[in-house]
């Protein structure tokens, strides 16, 4: 593997960052999961906390997203004002577009608050533009 250059790898750090970093994919990988219990959000509405786990699966075509990148990406929504739902859609998003993998799904359940459990699905797809979002509030 040639040198790369990074951004956030590497170095200190002490802001959050909307910049998804990549590398190429190494051979024999079909499918990525990343997982986060540490994600934070705000209510749109009320501006209370909201704790999430967010768990990324894509299948890479070339390239692959970088772990540190996306730990400061997740960070960046902890002062946002922003749905559940929304959440879902926005990663997968930007997952998609910046690996520019076959399939991208991004689950977002969000801790309980009032006794509901939020869980989001969205799923972008190589050769569509429409993005696929399920919510489950058991």
């Amino acid at each position: 593997m040639s040198e790369m250059e990074f951004k956030a790898l590497g170095m200190t750090v002490r802001n959050p960052s909307k910049t998804l970093e990549v590398f190429p994919k190494p051979a024999g990988v079909k499918t990525v999961v990343m997982e986060s219990d540490e994600v934070t959000s705000l209510c749109p509405v009320t501006g209370q906390p909201d704790w999430e786990t967010v768990t990324i699966e894509y299948a890479p075509k070339d390239l692959c997203i970088e772990s540190k990148s996306l730990k400061l990406y997740l960070w960046s929504f902890r002062e946002e004002g922003v749905f559940c739902e929304a959440l879902a859609a926005q990663i997968a998003k930007d997952i998609f577009e910046t690996s520019h993998s076959w399939w991208v799904e991004v689950t977002v359940a969000q801790k309980p608050r009032g006794g509901i459990k939020i869980v989001a699905k969205s799923r972008m797809e190589e050769g569509s533009d429409e993005n696929l979002t399920s919510v489950d509030n058991s």
